[in-house]
């Protein structure tokens, strides 16, 4: 029977934590490039689904950035709940809008024009998600990662939002269902309201930056712990 020795076991954990921190950067990125590209192509279209699908990149890029900025202040504890009370009322606003223009445009029975960029960056986001949630959970359950798991999942809810989004705007070009787009608009208010709720009550374990930040933390704490093993060594 063959043992690994610990060196290994810790070559193969840095492994894992910089293959993490990669596939959360892209993700990150990722939606940043599917934020501007969905805004301008909702614009265009008259598009209240992809406007919101958007927005709702915007937010996850922003909330992000907020937890960073957060673990920049000296006392990051103190500045937690404000940061998470703010990333709510961002998701319940968008919620509120997009609920309000995708109503109207029911009630009016607005016509939304074929969007090919839409339809090509939801399309994209339906193959790249599921792939980067996969295997970041493949990394995490191997490197015993809470967070990066709850990560993960995140990913993969957004596929689902991708999904319904490419449903309502191929549906309305093929088949003229004008009120797809608003109905997908509708599914994007829901979780919207389903994060906003998750944010105000404190489930931050799900928030990228916040992932990575943890694990650097991970880092000082285990070269701290070396540190007091190597003086109590000298002591002795």
């Amino acid at each position: 029977m063959t043992s690994t020795s610990p060196r290994a076991v810790g070559e193969r954990r840095e492994a894992l934590e910089r293959r993490i921190r990669w596939i959360v950067a892209v993700t990150i990125g990722y939606n940043l490039v599917e934020a501007v590209v969905a805004i301008s192509a909702g614009t265009v279209a008259s598009s209240a689904a992809l406007i919101g699908f958007g927005l709702d990149s915007t937010i996850e890029v922003l909330s992000a950035a907020a937890v960073a900025w957060q673990f920049t202040r000296p006392d990051p504890e103190r500045w937690e709940k404000g940061t998470l009370r703010a990333i709510a009322v961002a998701f319940f606003a968008l919620a509120a809008y997009v609920t309000s223009s995708s109503t109207l445009a029911l009630v009016t029975q607005a016509e939304v024009e074929h969007s090919r960029v839409g339809i090509v960056i939801t399309a994209l986001s339906v193959v790249i998600m599921p792939f980067l949630s996969f295997a970041e959970r493949r990394a995490g359950r191997e490197l015993g990662s809470a967070t990066a798991v709850a990560d993960s999942k995140q990913t993969l809810i957004c596929t689902y939002l991708s999904a319904a989004v490419l449903i309502g705007l191929v549906t309305n070009s093929l088949l003229g269902w004008w009120w797809a787009d608003a109905v997908a608009g509708l599914v994007i208010a829901a979780f919207a309201i389903r994060e906003g709720i998750e944010a105000w009550r404190g489930d931050a374990c799900a928030t990228s930056v916040g992932m990575l930040l943890e694990d650097e933390h991970g880092h000082d704490e285990h070269g701290h712990d070396e540190h007091s093993h190597d003086e109590h060594g000298h002591q002795r």
